[in-house]
C-alpha cells in the first residue's frame, strides 16, 4: 500500500470513527433526558398547569412547539381541555416544521374532534406552521397567524443515504436474503433502482392525496387550484392569507381575543397553560418511554444510514 492509499484509508477511518462518536452522543442525550425527566417527575410536586387572570371561564393554551416525533403529549392536553367545561376554547400555538406523517394525522385528528364537539379551536402560528404542522392547523375553528410567519410546505418528503461506496472502501460487504424484490428496498448499502423509486413514489403520492384532502376540505379550496400551491413550496402568513390558507393576520394576543369571542367570554378570561418546565418534562417522558423510546432512536440512525422516514415536514 503506497503513501497516498494510506492517507485515504486514514481519512475514511477516522471520518467512520467520528460518525460512530456522534450517534452515541445522541443517544447518550436521550438516555440522560430520560432518567432527568424520571428524577424530576418524582422530585417535582408542583402543579402541572398554571392560571392567569381571574376571569370565571378559561382559555386554554396548547403549544405545538416541537418537531413531530410523537402525538401523545398533544392529544393528551386536547382530551383534558375538552372535557373540562370551564374552559370555554382553546389556542393552539404552533412553532413547527412538521414531521411524522401518522403523529401529524392523529394530531389533526384530535384537533378536529375538539372544534366538531363544540369547542373552538382557535390556532396561532408563532414563526414556522409548515408541513404537518399546518395539517394539524386544519383541524381548528379559525386561523390566525403573524404576517412574517412562515407556513404552507404542502407536501410529503422521504429521504434515505446511501453508503454503497463507503462501505466498499472499508470492505464491508452485506448479504440479503430476501422474499421479494422490494423488501430491501432502500437499503443503504445499494442503489436504488428503478422498480425501488416507483415504489416509494406510490406511497408518496399516497400520503399526499391524504394531505390534498384535509386541506382542501378543511379549507374549502378546490383541489385542482390546491395543486398548484401544494408544491412543497413555503408562504408567508400575509401570502397564505390571499391564498385562503388561514383566516386573519394577527398576533398571539390577537388569537386570545377572538377564543374569547368565539367562547362567549365576556371580559377577561383565565388562561390555563402547561407550565414550561413540566411541560417539557412530560414532552419527554411521553416520547421516550417504551415504544416511544426506540421510535426515537430509529428516527435518529436513519438519519444516518438505515430505512426512509416518511413525513410531513418542511426542510429547510
Amino acid at each position: 500500500m503506497n503513501g497516498q492509499q494510506k492517507s485515504n484509508s486514514g481519512r475514511w477511518f477516522w471520518g467512520i470513527f467520528i460518525s460512530l462518536i456522534v450517534i452515541a452522543l445522541i443517544f447518550t442525550g436521550i438516555a440522560f433526558l430520560v432518567l432527568a425527566g424520571t428524577i424530576m417527575q418524582s422530585t417535582d410536586k408542583s402543579y402541572d398547569y398554571e392560571v392567569s387572570g381571574s376571569g370565571k371561564y378559561k382559555i386554554a393554551v396548547v403549544d405545538l412547539d416541537f418537531t413531530i416525533l410523537s402525538s401523545d403529549a398533544i392529544v393528551r392536553q386536547f382530551k383534558k381541555y375538552r372535557e373540562d367545561k370551564s374552559i370555554k376554547a382553546i389556542v393552539l400555538r404552533i412553532n413547527s416544521p412538521g414531521g411524522g406523517v401518522a403523529a401529524s394525522q392523529e394530531m389533526y385528528e384530535e384537533v378536529r374532534k375538539t372544534r366538531d364537539s363544540g369547542k373552538p379551536v382557535i390556532v396561532s402560528f408563532a414563526s414556522v406552521a409548515a408541513s404537518g404542522g399546518y395539517m394539524v392547523a386544519c383541524g381548528g375553528t379559525y386561523i390566525v397567524s403573524n404576517p412574517g410567519s412562515i407556513t404552507g410546505s404542502i407536501g410529503v418528503i422521504m429521504s434515505f443515504m446511501t453508503v454503497k461506496d463507503l462501505a466498499e472502501k472499508l470492505g464491508i460487504k452485506e448479504t440479503v436474503v430476501k422474499s421479494g424484490k422490494l423488501k430491501d428496498s432502500g437499503n443503504p448499502f445499494r442503489d436504488p433502482n428503478e422498480d425501488d423509486l416507483e415504489y416509494f413514489q406510490e406511497i408518496i403520492n399516497d400520503s399526499y392525496e391524504q394531505f390534498l384532502d384535509v386541506v382542501s376540505k378543511e379549507r374549502k379550496i378546490d383541489r385542482e387550484e390546491l395543486k398548484l400551491i401544494a408544491n412543497g413550496r413555503v408562504f408567508t402568513g400575509r401570502q397564505a392569507l390571499g391564498l385562503n390558507l388561514v383566516d386573519t393576520l394577527g398576533t398571539y394576543e390577537d388569537a386570545l381575543k377572538i377564543a374569547a369571542r368565539y367562547g362567549g367570554i365576556e371580559g377577561e378570561p383565565s388562561i390555563i397553560r402547561e407550565k414550561e418546565s413540566k411541560r417539557w418534562i412530560n414532552l419527554i417522558m411521553e416520547n421516550t418511554s417504551g415504544s416511544q423510546l426506540k421510535e426515537i432512536k430509529k428516527e435518529v440512525f436513519e438519519e444516518f444510514v438505515e430505512k426512509p422516514v416518511l413525513q410531513y415536514k418542511f426542510e429547510k
